[in-house]
């Protein structure tokens, strides 16, 4: 069965809306909604192939992208793999010049159930913040920690992983509580790194999975709006793919030690298993936000950090 390769942009406007075709009945996923695009034609390179689908589908002329996210789909009958770009920059207004409809709609109000399934990574992509912040030091200390907290939130971090092994379940569950009420006073998402078993009925917009619980699960997690979970490797990525999480973190990208030859992915090694992935990826192990658009440009959602953002 031979690869289709597609590419497709997410154009977004100054509201913050994405736009949105609908498919021609009479075609594979006809009467679906998708991100405008097309098949690559014979040696063409992505940006060429996105350039020119979307003059001859939208009638805009394409001035600067920023890589997205990279889907592999299996449909049974065929097999391809979506290269989606955000569009940052285009002339033009865009207009359905094959008659397909369009739409402008906000990510967070986007249907997965009326796209194409390959589509739908994308509709999370385009819902997660490229920065996502691991709590660090201090959690036994709840007025350090939580003005620490406070900091990174004021520094722009809108999705927080609440990291604190240490603490008995009641310290926890209030410790989520208070830093829940930071996160909601500045739009952002806190994500609870807990045994789904305890995190159960604790306040938090969603749930982070050590590596040892994903390998112990054998389906999502329920009653959680957002779910990812800790990889370090292709068997960890295509679990994660499998019981339809959010994201990954994969690490370590840089090694644990400054000894020589300590294990560790590098990038090349981070975009070879990025490549394959059916999932939002976050890069993680030694980051920091000056590392950022190497990690999108290797493929990554974004960076995940403890360090790195956790204010000082």
């Amino acid at each position: 069965m031979s690869l289709i390769h597609v590419v497709a942009g997410a154009l977004q406007d100054a509201q913050g809306r994405v736009l949105i075709a609908r498919r021609p009945m009479g075609v594979h996923q006809g009467g679906l909604w998708e991100f405008p695009g097309g098949k690559l034609e014979p040696g063409e390179t992505p940006l060429r192939g996105l350039a020119r689908e979307l003059e001859e589908e939208l009638g805009i002329r394409v001035l600067a992208t920023r890589p997205l996210i990279r889907v592999p789909h299996d449909y049974g009958d065929r097999r391809v793999v979506l290269e989606v770009h955000r569009v940052t920059a285009f002339a033009g207004e865009p207009v359905g010049r094959e008659g397909q409809p369009l739409a402008w709609r906000h990510p967070e109000d986007l249907d997965p159930g009326v796209f194409p399934a390959a589509d739908r990574p994308i509709i999370t992509a385009l819902r997660l913040p490229s920065c996502y912040l691991i709590t660090g030091d201090d959690p036994a200390e709840p007025a350090v920690f939580l003005a620490r907290l406070a900091r990174s939130l004021a520094g722009g971090v809108r999705l927080v992983q609440l990291r604190a092994h240490g603490l008995e379940d009641a310290d926890y569950a209030g410790l989520a509580i208070a830093a829940g009420v930071l996160c909601q006073q500045q739009g952002a998402r806190l994500l609870l790194n807990r045994d789904p078993a305890r995190a159960r009925g604790l306040a938090g917009d969603g749930l982070h999975l050590t590596g040892q619980h994903l390998a112990g699960l054998s389906e999502r997690p329920r009653d959680w709006g957002l779910v990812g979970a800790s990889c370090h490797g292709a068997v960890d990525l295509a679990r994660a793919a499998d019981l339809g999480l959010d994201y990954a973190l994969l690490s370590p990208v840089k090694p644990k030690s400054p000894h020589p030859g300590a294990p560790h992915l590098g990038w090349e090694g981070f975009a070879v298993l990025v490549e394959a992935a059916r999932l939002p990826v976050y890069a993680l192990g030694g980051l920091g936000p000056g590392e950022l658009d190497r990690a999108i440009d290797r493929g990554a959602q974004g960076i995940a950090a403890i360090r790195g953002l956790w204010s000082a």
